[in-house]
């Protein structure tokens, strides 16, 4: 989405580490998701886990939809397309990327999976519902070695660190979580942001409303 800072145009590696179990990309992971409906107990699996993703920032003040996808593929692929290639494919105007629809769409045709799917967000506040399907979908998704993308909305005064004092249409790419204190990780093309951060889980739950996220 448009926001107002400067290009940056080099991609920078970012101190991002694995949990050893997921060091390097996972491609024994299944390439179909399980359904909502699947019994998963997320309780057994690891309480704290970080993705290897390579960092970049967005190298358009509206390529910020480019710039998360290149990140979550960088999780599975050693040369992932440039942004500009991924703008063509999403597309992305100067407008900035319409729908989350569009990043589900290009992931799964850049790894060849049936993974991803679009997940709406339209109640603001969340849903119980939706807050728990969103971080099953975190635990499960980073446990496979797939990053989610997620299109945010934040307002003034709901702002990720750096932000400014002003409401941010944004994409950004979830790269890990920690279950013990209920927090994610973020990789964040934004200039003013600060690149790799955690949020609390209830932060992220509130910032995707009314707009979605795939996973």
């Amino acid at each position: 989405m448009r926001r107002q800072l400067l290009a940056v145009f080099a991609a920078v590696v970012a101190g991002i580490t694995a949990a050893p179990a997921l060091a390097t990309a996972a491609p024994a992971a299944p390439a179909t998701r399980p359904a909502e409906t699947a019994e998963i107990d997320i309780s057994e699996l690891p309480a704290v886990v970080e993705l290897n993703v390579r960092h970049e920032w967005q190298q358009t003040g509206y390529w910020c939809g480019p710039a998360a996808t290149r990140m979550a593929l960088s999780a599975r692929m050693a040369n992932p397309p440039s942004q500009a290639s991924l703008a063509q494919q999403l597309p992305t105007h100067t407008g900035g990327t319409d729908h989350i629809g569009q990043v589900t769409r290009v992931l799964n045709n850049n790894l060849g999976t049936g993974w991803y799917e679009t997940k709406q967000m339209p109640n603001d506040p969340p849903t119980q519902a939706q807050r728990d399907l969103l971080w099953r979908d975190v635990v499960l998704d980073i446990n496979n070695n797939y990053p989610i993308v997620a299109n945010i909305v934040a307002p003034a005064n709901n702002h990720p660190p750096g932000y400014p004092n002003y409401t941010i249409y944004h994409y950004f790419t979830v790269i890990g979580y920690n279950s013990d204190n209920m927090t994610v990780k973020i990789a964040d093309s934004a200039g003013f942001s600060q690149g790799v951060y955690w949020l609390t889980f209830n932060q992220l739950a509130t910032l995707i409303p009314p707009k979605g996220y795939s996973a």
